[in-house]
């Protein structure tokens, strides 16, 4: 016995692409769970200082002010180096007073403390406790404009 539905056309509409499409929501929804579109701060929030360029440039007109610039290494685990300029310490403490002595300096020369920026650069592998460390130096220090850097 013979079926006649056997030898009807029978369109071919080409490969199954459910398989496809289920593997490709699967990969995106992992992606998804796993990325982050905001990025985390990995760094205190503090009122950063503006600068003559780079990509958070401010389009106002910047006169008269210091950078200063503390580099903070890890050489072990367990402490840092703080280093500006020709100071350099590895105590909150001792950073504390170099900074109130290099604030005095910048005011003799006629520089105010608002004119003064300070930029916390974290090396590779500093852990987050030395940066608050610096952090709170800069402030005891009574230096207002307190900001970090991402990396170098």
């Amino acid at each position: 016995m013979k079926l006649k539905g056997a030898k009807a056309v029978h369109y071919e509409s080409g490969p199954n692409m459910t398989p496809l499409v289920d593997v490709v929501m699967v990969i995106l929804i992992f992606l998804m769970l796993t990325g982050s579109f905001g990025g985390q701060e990995h760094y205190l929030i503090s009122n950063v200082p503006t600068s003559k360029g780079g990509v958070g440039s401010s389009s106002a007109e910047i006169k008269d002010e210091v950078a200063l610039e503390i580099r903070v290494d890890s050489p072990t685990p367990d402490r840092f180096v703080a280093t500006a300029g020709r100071i350099q310490a590895d105590s909150m403490e001792k950073l504390t007073t170099q900074l109130k002595a290099m604030k005095a300096q910048f005011n003799k020369e006629g520089t105010t403390d608002d004119k003064i920026q300070v930029k916390i650069s974290p090396g590779r592998n500093v852990k987050y406790r030395f940066l608050v460390l610096c952090y709170e130096a800069a402030l005891r220090a009574e230096l207002p404009r307190v900001g970090f850097a991402t990396g170098r």
